[in-house]
């Protein structure tokens, strides 16, 4: 079994890469069960939350992410999640390779989101807000930059530091990137919102998306989670990942409650977009909105870009 560490996982994983994986497996589908949830005691109180995300296409691959939430970990001066991913050979359930979960998890999401806006933003959306200075939202720019093109990026984050820390980076990377003080008015100039935080209530407000712009909402991953209010639905063509987020999501099990927009008026998944059953943006005044909160199909097409097809003698 061979091993790939944080550096050789991400340096297998460039976005102009792993973009057209995602496309073709979402558009070839896999096997997704239901990810297990388990809670494990730890001694003198708390627990670590493991989940388990499997992912296989039978006769080839067989990939399993694990995913240890452990809030405890801060007390210790350590992460409070660690993931792995285990490739397998699905004909003999071998193991055939262990790669870094968090670098998977990461790239795979902001490339899933680039992957949506090739259908759902304007052709010549160039001015990129991104909302969050974490993990996920570092990777943004790049990514969607392989997609758009993206020369503008305004980055806004609870932390004013961390929003310019993050844009002057994205300045070396040949943006044109400016830390956003004021984040309705960043909005409000955008062609494409994406939000990669942890926020419980809503940060972006409707009212400031113009027409034509395009909302990419990530975090949202609980019933208890939010990054937009209930007007940035309205009038909106919206999109989902899986239909998972139809049930999983705060950010559309609010709404839906409260009668903004039904599961019938969502007009595609990410699987029916590459398979060109459902429609993308039809004109360049409508506004659109993706939800993701995250796929196994995804960290299956990474692991095999990866270490390769498990079956193939060249993998190995």
């Amino acid at each position: 079994m061979r091993i790939f560490d944080a550096a050789q996982t991400r340096e297998a994983l460039p976005f102009e890469r792993l973009i057209p994986a995602l496309r073709e497996l979402f558009a070839q589908g896999c096997e997704v069960p239901a990810r297990h949830v388990h809670e494990i005691p730890v001694p003198g109180g708390g627990a670590v939350t493991s989940l388990l995300m499997p992912a296989w296409l039978p006769g080839r691959a067989y990939a399993v992410k694990i995913v240890n939430i452990a809030p405890g970990n801060a007390a210790l001066g350590l992460p409070g999640l660690h993931s792995t991913v285990v490739l397998h050979d699905a004909r003999t359930g071998a193991p055939t390779a262990l790669l870094d979960g968090d670098e998977i998890t990461s790239r795979r999401t902001a490339a899933a989101s680039a992957l949506a806006a090739s259908w759902l933003a304007r052709e010549d959306a160039a001015h990129l807000l991104v909302v969050g200075a974490g993990r996920v939202a570092r990777l943004l720019p790049a990514a969607y930059r392989v997609v758009r093109p993206i020369r503008r990026v305004s980055v806004w984050a609870r932390s004013a530091a961390a929003a310019q820390a993050l844009a002057d980076d994205l300045r070396g990377q040949g943006f044109d990137a400016q830390a956003a003080t004021r984040l309705g008015d960043a909005a409000a100039t955008a062609d494409v919102v994406s939000c990669a935080t942890l926020a419980s209530e809503p940060l972006v407000l409707g009212r400031w998306l113009r027409p034509g712009s395009h909302l990419d909402l990530i975090g949202s991953f609980t019933p208890a989670m939010r990054e937009a209010d209930d007007d940035c639905f309205r009038g909106a063509r919206l999109y989902v990942d899986t239909g998972e987020a139809l049930v999983k999501s705060g950010e559309l099990l609010g709404p839906m409650a409260r009668g903004v927009f039904a599961a019938g008026d969502v007009q595609g998944t990410l699987a029916a977009l590459c398979r060109g059953q459902a429609p993308g943006r039809r004109d360049a005044a409508e506004r659109t909105v993706f939800k993701s909160v995250g796929n196994a199909l995804e960290d299956l097409a990474a692991a095999m870009l990866v270490a390769g097809d498990p079956t193939d003698p060249a993998a190995t």
